[in-house]
């Protein structure tokens, strides 16, 4: 909830600081339980605790794997379940959120496409996500070595006004106080929702998931590209309002003959001429039901390379693998 949310909820007979303090409460201290809120008098944090719940997702089951990471399957109070991983790594934390429960987009190398679409998460899941992560982790004070990346379950950009609202509250300094350049986006490419995006005041930075060096391999790759053409796309990055600190990021999967030769990456670079971004790639992290490969190191590293001579470009290393964690690997798996 917003404070003009938590002002409705709490009905006109109390005053609107009470309405700042609860909010206060939730993001900025974290509270688990309205009973907590000690700012409150006695009477209406009982009150308020029998008609209210803070509505935090409750653990269903954790998975650690030997790098760290720790992927959480989170029960939501319409007992269907969402996927949040955390990244833990020297100097920072990264907590990469869902946005949706399942997703309808269907790229072709991501297990999550696998379930569909259940159901759009509220703002209040998309934030209870982080909240949870931090409280289990001790990281409830860690706001700046705290980063959060929307690339879990979901497409973000169909559920935009959520994922606004969410990113509102987290950003806000009396809310959960996280700066925006720590909160990265990551779409398919809607691109009339990309536009939208671009004209919010508080947003979240922008990555696109290309995948592709031209319009037929990314057709069959991310179907999405049926409607939302690859030159369309790259037309509206051209356009998109960068802040004065900010640069896209484009994410590419590499997959083992397919998307990987050597002309694919100079394709790669004619595509983002001029563009103010840069390049991470991503050797696929297999799975059942995924048809393809992981390409060979040399490749990767061939592939990188002629990126690198245009624009910067890194190789996420994959975090998390033998617990189904990493990248295009979240189905709800129970291994």
């Amino acid at each position: 909830m917003e404070l003009s949310d938590l002002r409705e909820a709490l009905g006109p007979s109390q005053p609107e600081f009470r309405a700042k303090q609860v909010y206060e409460a939730l993001y900025h201290q974290k509270v688990a339980d309205l009973v907590q809120i000690s700012t409150l008098p006695a009477a209406l944090r009982g009150s308020l605790a029998s008609v209210h719940e803070v509505g935090l997702p409750t653990l269903d089951k954790r998975f650690d794997s030997i790098d760290g990471t720790r992927r959480y399957l989170l029960r939501l109070a319409d007992t269907r379940t969402v996927e949040t991983v955390l990244m833990p790594e020297a100097g920072r934390d990264t907590v990469c959120i869902s946005s949706q429960v399942g997703c309808p987009v269907d790229c072709k190398f991501c297990m999550t496409a696998l379930m569909g679409l259940e159901r759009s998460l509220t703002a209040g899941e998309i934030v209870g996500q982080v909240l949870f992560v931090a409280r289990d982790n001790g990281l409830l004070e860690e706001r700046s070595r705290f980063n959060i990346v929307m690339m879990g379950m979901g497409e973000p950009l169909l559920n935009l006004p959520n994922v606004l609202k969410a990113t509102r509250i987290l950003t806000d300094p009396k809310g959960c106080a996280i700066s925006e350049r720590r909160i990265t986006l990551s779409t398919s490419g809607i691109i009339p929702k990309i536009e939208e995006m671009g004209q919010a005041a508080v947003r979240p930075k922008l990555a696109i998931s290309l995948n592709a060096s031209t319009e037929e391999s990314r057709r069959q790759l991310m179907p999405i590209t049926r409607k939302y053409h690859l030159k369309d796309l790259i037309d509206a990055c051209r356009a998109y309002p960068l802040r004065a600190w900010e640069a896209l990021t484009f994410e590419y999967v590499l997959l083992k003959d397919i998307n990987d030769t050597d002309a694919d990456a100079r394709r790669v670079v004619g595509l983002l001429a001029n563009l103010n971004c840069k390049v991470n790639l991503i050797a696929l992290n297999p799975g059942p039901g995924i048809p393809f490969e992981k390409p060979e190191p040399g490749r990767v590293g061939s592939f990188q390379q002629i990126i690198r001579r245009a624009m910067p470009c890194f190789l996420r290393k994959p975090r998390g693998l033998d617990i189904f964690a990493a990248c295009g690997q979240l189905k709800r798996n129970e291994g």
